[in-house]
């Protein structure tokens, strides 16, 4: 017979011990498991015994084997289990170093450990034999036969990468250990997290950390831990579990009303597997490009529609539910999904619902708070590394998120566009041919569409001479609230949507109530939601004069506000006042109710405006970002930003960028 043991903890420090419970005297030989480099060789007493863990050991996941191999080959399905006498820990780093933080999956290993055993693991799902609290304390818990950790961990330091790693169970009061590092990878199959595991991971990405999950069935069940993290308990059932907080309930994360949604973006809810004899079946599959021009698909070549990773997806997946707008993803958030969330390539695995459970598979990215989290979406990312494409969108996101420094994402397709603004959560442009287009602001690559006119007529022609668009923040001085543009020939215009629709919902009018006085020149009148001003020219969206008769059955029109300096390459609100810069590097500026415009100092060689948080933004020839205070006299300063295209506005603590041949692009400043 062989030896059979366990460790009384999942990890340890650099330079601390770790004892094991040993049913016998046996040899014991110590490796690496992400290299199988030997590290240790000795005799374990029993029943305890010490190892003393050198400081100068990597931190790495790690195997102790006691007595004689076991053969338990790598199969698909699996076959063997780990044999009791392997066990597996991981060792910390003493003192942080690494900027990657890798956390290893003990709690899914200890759920699946004796498997189908009644009262002896928590499998399977509903068998009535099945227990609800299983222990540390006892052999077995290693990796499973599929090994699904075992690609990524083994690719990761021969790629180049620095990086520590800790049991997934340190993140359970963890918040002081994963701070320390940069970015948090969770891979393979880690579907048991508790309420503090979750807690940690959230907290860490909202301060402005980022997390990778190379992972499917992510975090699909609660556990609560107790006998100070050696007892993992999982009811799977509301009625069978004791516990006073139902917030802490052990049964799917989403009956316990938090969603996992909120945590990779995906669900297994919506996602898919094939199990057991029919497992193979996943080598067949293949992920499909939907937003070839992001970030996350940098250098690899591929184009929208395109077919990648076959081999990856499965044995089980995650997906996040979404609509199709005119052939482009965007998610619903229904089912907790953020709305931040970019759908970046999809699977169709509905026709698994013969071999387990049918679904789909949704790679994406979003942000929380100030951080970033990345969703492969499926358990077996980390064996397809051989794959280019798999290890280059590795590559871009450990990257990305181990690095934290800001830069232009694209959003959208290239465009040929020359003015930008931001109205509530959509983004209106002015393309080059003169059209007004909008979309919602975003990050995924949605289409432009063009701004209906009044019924039966094009989109508003006067955009033809728009040259730049602004929104003030609120109502002030008898000015509302709306989209406003100016003409290089010297005219102010507002865009009355009339019973149109935005993009939240949202039933608009025009632009609010405006008033100006006689020496202003913004129309001597009163223009009042859904009538035209008095005494003003007005623009249907066919370039007629009628604005009555162009409202008829609703759509947009332009209407004339007043003059406006000429040769406009720009137009910003600030401090409840319009900023217009020309051509010629004049600044002028129109205070909400004022009587006529005024200079404001110089705005040499700038390329457009934008105001944004009391401030002025505007890039200039060379793509430099200044900004300076509205205050009359106030000069420019660098920003230190380059803005990669003419187009340019500034919202809501973002800089959006786009210009002829360009990508639309959007950095958070």
């Amino acid at each position: 017979m062989t030896a059979s043991a366990y460790a009384v903890a999942t990890s340890c420090a650099q330079g601390s011990s770790l004892r094991f419970v040993v049913d016998r005297e046996a040899p014991v030989v110590v490796s690496d498991a992400t290299d199988d480099r030997v590290v240790f060789e000795g005799v374990a007493t029993a029943p305890s015994w010490e190892l003393d863990v050198p400081a100068g050991w990597p931190s790495s996941l790690y195997r102790a084997r006691f007595g004689p191999e076991v053969p338990w080959p790598r199969s698909l399905p699996g076959g063997a289990p780990c044999p009791d006498n392997e066990v597996y820990f991981v060792v910390r780093e003493a003192v942080p170093a690494a900027p990657v933080l890798v956390s290893v999956p003990f709690t899914t290993w200890q759920a699946y450990n004796r498997a189908g055993e009644p009262g002896q693991s928590v499998y399977w799902t509903e068998s009535p034999a099945r227990a609800a609290r299983v222990s540390f304390d006892r052999p077995g818990g290693g990796p499973p036969p599929e090994r699904w950790e075992e690609g990524l961990m083994r690719w990761l330091r021969p790629a180049g990468y620095d990086v520590a790693y800790c049991s997934n169970l340190d993140l359970d009061d963890g918040r002081a250990l994963v701070s320390r590092y940069r970015m948090l990878i969770v891979n393979g199959h880690d579907e048991y997290w508790s309420a503090g595991m979750r807690d940690t991971v959230e907290e860490f990405v909202r301060g402005g950390g980022g997390a990778a999950f190379f992972a499917g069935n992510t975090c699909w069940w609660q556990i609560r831990l107790e006998d100070g993290g050696r007892t993992m308990v999982c009811h799977r059932d509301p009625l069978a579990d004791p516990v006073a907080d139902r917030r802490l309930t052990t049964v799917e994360w989403s009956a316990a009303g938090r969603p996992e949604n909120t945590l990779t973006g995906v669900s297994f809810r919506a996602g898919a597997g094939t199990w057991g004899p029919h497992m193979p079946r996943m080598l067949e599959e293949s992920y499909t490009v939907r937003f070839a021009g992001h970030w996350v698909f940098e250098g690899t070549g591929l184009a929208d529609g395109d077919a990648f990773g076959r081999g990856c997806l499965g044995y089980e997946t995650d997906a996040a539910e979404f609509d199709e707008d005119a052939g482009v993803p965007r998610v619903t958030s229904r089912d907790g999904t953020p709305s931040s969330f970019v759908v970046l390539a999809t699977a169709d695995l509905r026709h698994w619902s013969a071999y387990g459970q049918g679904g789909r598979a949704t790679m994406g990215v979003f942000t929380s708070g100030l951080g970033t989290v990345f969703t492969a979406a499926t358990v077996n990312w980390g064996n397809t590394l051989h794959d280019p494409v798999v290890e280059r969108i590795t590559r871009n996101v450990i990257d990305r998120l181990s690095s934290r420094v800001p830069s232009w994402d694209a959003i959208g397709p290239a465009a040929d566009l020359r003015a930008l603004a931001v109205l509530g959560r959509t983004l209106y442009a002015v393309t080059v041919p003169g059209g007004l287009v909008r979309r919602e602001l975003c990050g995924q690559n949605l289409p432009w569409l063009p701004v209906p006119g009044p019924a039966g007529t094009p989109p508003p022609r006067p955009a033809g001479r728009v040259r730049a668009l602004a929104v003030p923040r609120e109502a002030a001085g008898w000015v509302g609230v709306g989209l406003y543009g100016v003409t290089s020939d010297g005219r102010l215009l507002c865009l009355d949507e009339g019973l149109d629709e935005s993009f939240d919902g949202t039933p608009r009018g025009g632009p609010g109530t405006t008033r100006a006085n006689a020496g202003s020149g913004l129309a001597n009148a009163e223009t009042v939601r859904g009538t035209g001003p008095a005494n003003a020219e007005t623009g249907r969206a066919d370039g007629g004069a009628d604005g009555e008769a162009g409202r008829a059955g609703g759509g947009a029109v332009w209407r004339e506000v007043g003059p406006a300096p000429r040769e406009a390459v720009g137009l910003a609100v600030a401090d409840c006042a319009f900023h217009v810069a020309t051509s010629r590097g004049e600044l002028w500026r129109l205070p909400f109710g004022g009587v006529v415009w005024e200079r404001a100092g110089a705005c040499p060689d700038v390329a457009g405006l934008s105001g944004m948080n009391g401030r002025l933004f505007a890039p200039d020839a060379k793509g430099r970002l200044l900004t300076r205070l509205p205050t009359p006299g106030d000069g420019w300063a660098e920003c230190g930003v380059t803005v990669p295209g003419p187009a340019f506005t500034a919202h809501a603590g973002l800089l959006i960028a786009a210009g002829p041949g360009e990508p639309l692009r959007w950095h958070p400043l």
